[in-house]
């Protein structure tokens, strides 16, 4: 049995819906046809090999990748996250802890981001980049200017317990004066 099919036959038997691809090049062309919302990706396949891969899907989408493979050296490691990887596994690997790692990254993710990457998709909660518009479950919101940055920064940090400080840093700015509650009494105005 294949490495492939072993992962594959593990995250069908844990309830995931599988689309797998034998080579490089049709995981790309099955990529372009189906929506997916985790990507998990071997380094050394046949036709394409996984960093291309990696490169070409990171050109058109944040989708969740995690990549797997028998390099465990720091430079292949670095190589996989400067593409854009998300997670890194080296064989041999536990499929077990492989579809932890998965269900954790996607719970990290919760969103998808649409195809152009224009467009956040949280449950109910829509937000579109290019137009700067927010809506829940269809019906649109309107926030100031700060309130829109500080909701795209906070979809961005999903799933991490941030200070006020490092909100404050990341949204106001180094260099913002005020007073620290801010990020609790941000303003409808």
């Amino acid at each position: 049995m294949l490495m492939r099919e072993f992962i594959t036959d593990y995250f069908k038997r844990e309830q995931w819906e599988v689309v797998e691809a034998e080579n490089g090049r049709l995981a790309l062309e099955i990529f372009g046809q189906t929506t997916v919302d985790l990507i998990v990706l071997d380094i050394m396949m046949p036709e394409m090999d996984g960093w291309s891969v990696c490169r070409r899907i990171r050109e058109k989408s944040d989708v969740p990748i995690i990549i797997i493979t028998a390099r465990a050296e720091d430079d292949d490691q670095l190589m996989g996250f400067e593409l854009g990887a998300d997670e890194y596994v080296t064989k041999p690997l536990s499929p077990r802890v492989l579809v932890a790692r998965a269900t954790a990254l996607m719970k990290r993710t919760e969103g998808t981001i649409g195809s152009e990457g224009d467009l956040l998709v949280y449950g109910n909660l829509l937000v579109n980049r290019m137009a700067h518009t927010v809506s829940v479950a269809g019906e649109p919101i309107n926030l100031s200017p700060k309130e829109y940055d500080l909701l795209l920064f906070l979809t961005k940090h999903y799933g991490k317990v941030l200070s006020c400080e490092y909100i404050l840093d990341a949204v106001w700015g180094y260099d913002y004066l005020g007073d620290l509650r801010t990020v609790d009494t941000i303003s409808k105005n």
